[in-house]
C-alpha cells in the first residue's frame, strides 16, 4: 500500500461522499463536478490499492475495508477540529459576519440569550439573526445558517439534528383561578386559546394532538410573536401552546398538568461554503454545542414535563446544577 498521494482534501471527499451514498450528491454539496469527485475517489483507491466503494445505478456503497478507512477518516476530522479549537483558542481572532435564521422562540429566547457566551470567544463576529416562519434557502447568499424544523432540504445543504421542542399549554395562575384547569385536550375548547401562526401553518404536520386541539379550541388570539404570547398568557389573557422550557424563563407562566401536544424536531443547516469561513465554523460549532449541555435537556428525544425537568437533569449530568 502506498500512502504518499494521500492528502486530507481526499479523505475529506471520501467522507462526503460515504455520508451520502452518492458521487453526485457529494460533488453538489462540495461546489465540485461530478467527475472531480470520481477522481479524487479512483486515486484514493489506488493509493490503498483496494477499493473503498462498490458502485452501482443505485449510487455507491462502502466495501468492508472502506468502512474502517472511513473510521479512521473520522478520528482525524476530529483530531482536526480539536487541533483548529486549540490553535483558535492560542490567539487566532475569527472575524466576519454570519447570518442566523430561526424561527420566533428558539432562537430569540434559547440562543440569542446565550449569545454572550459566543461573543466571550468570538468578539470580532457579528452575528446577524433574521426571525421568521418560512424555510430559507441556503443556496441564496444572503442565507447562511438556518435553524430548520423540516426534515426535507435541497442537495448541497448539510444538516444536523439539534434536538426536539415539545409544546405544551401554559396559563397564568389568574387565569386557573378563575376559569379552571383543563383536565384533558377535550377541555381546550372551554378556554381562551393562544396561537402562533407558525403552528397554524404546520399544524397538519406538527402531531396529530395539535391538529385535533386546532379544530376544537377556539382561539382568541393569534399571532406571530412568541414574546406576545407569553405577555398575553402571563396577564390572564389564556392558555398558551408554548414550548416546554419557557417554563423557567418567564416563572408567571403556569405548566399545564396535561401531556405534551406536540413534539417538533429541529436541525441546523448550512452549505459547505459557509462551513469553510471561519466565522461560519465557529457559528455552527457553538449552536451544536449548546444543544449539548445539561440544561439542553428540554430538547431531549424523550418529553419531559416541567415538573421533572430538574431531577431529570441531574439523572443524566450527576453534580451539574440547572444553569438556564
Amino acid at each position: 500500500m502506498s500512502i504518499d498521494r494521500l492528502d486530507w482534501d481526499t479523505l475529506r471527499v471520501f467522507r462526503v461522499v460515504a455520508e451520502l451514498s452518492s458521487m453526485s450528491a457529494a460533488a453538489a454539496r462540495l461546489g465540485e463536478s461530478p467527475p472531480t469527485i470520481s477522481r479524487k475517489i479512483d486515486d484514493l483507491e489506488k493509493s490503498l490499492g483496494t477499493h473503498v466503494f462498490l458502485r452501482s445505478t443505485r449510487g455507491v456503497e462502502l466495501t468492508h475495508l472502506g468502512k474502517q478507512v472511513l473510521r479512521h477518516v473520522h478520528s482525524m476530522a476530529d483530531a482536526a477540529e480539536t487541533l483548529r479549537r486549540e490553535t483558535a483558542q492560542a490567539g487566532a481572532v475569527v472575524t466576519g459576519s454570519i447570518t442566523l435564521r430561526t424561527a420566533d422562540g428558539l432562537g430569540p429566547y434559547w440562543i440569542a440569550a446565550r449569545l454572550s457566551q459566543f461573543h466571550k470567544a468570538n468578539p470580532k463576529v457579528q452575528v446577524r439573526m433574521i426571525v421568521g416562519d418560512t424555510e430559507p434557502d441556503l443556496q441564496d447568499e444572503g442565507a447562511e445558517i438556518a435553524i430548520s424544523c423540516s426534515e426535507t432540504r435541497p442537495q448541497g445543504v448539510i444538516a444536523h439534528k439539534l434536538g426536539v421542542q415539545h409544546y405544551v399549554g401554559f396559563a397564568s395562575a389568574s387565569y386557573l383561578a378563575e376559569f379552571g384547569k383543563p383536565e384533558n385536550i377535550h377541555d381546550y375548547h372551554k378556554h381562551r386559546c393562544i396561537l402562533h401562526t407558525s403552528y397554524v401553518h404546520q399544524v397538519e404536520r406538527l402531531a396529530p394532538r395539535m391538529s385535533e386541539l386546532r379544530r376544537m379550541a377556539d382561539f382568541a388570539f393569534i399571532t406571530n410573536s412568541a414574546t406576545a404570547i407569553a405577555e398575553t398568557c402571563a396577564q390572564g389573557g389564556g392558555i398558551a401552546i408554548l414550548p416546554s422550557f419557557m417554563s423557567v424563563l418567564d416563572p408567571r407562566l403556569v405548566t399545564l398538568e396535561l401531556p405534551e401536544l406536540a413534539p417538533v424536531r429541529f436541525w441546523i443547516n448550512y452549505t459547505e461554503r459557509v462551513r469553510r469561513l471561519p466565522q461560519g465554523a465557529a457559528l455552527i460549532d457553538w449552536i451544536r454545542l449548546l444543544f449539548e449541555l445539561p440544561e439542553a435537556t428540554w430538547f431531549a428525544d424523550d418529553f419531559i414535563h416541567p415538573r421533572g425537568y430538574e431531577q431529570k437533569v441531574q439523572e443524566l449530568h450527576p453534580g451539574k446544577r440547572r444553569d438556564i
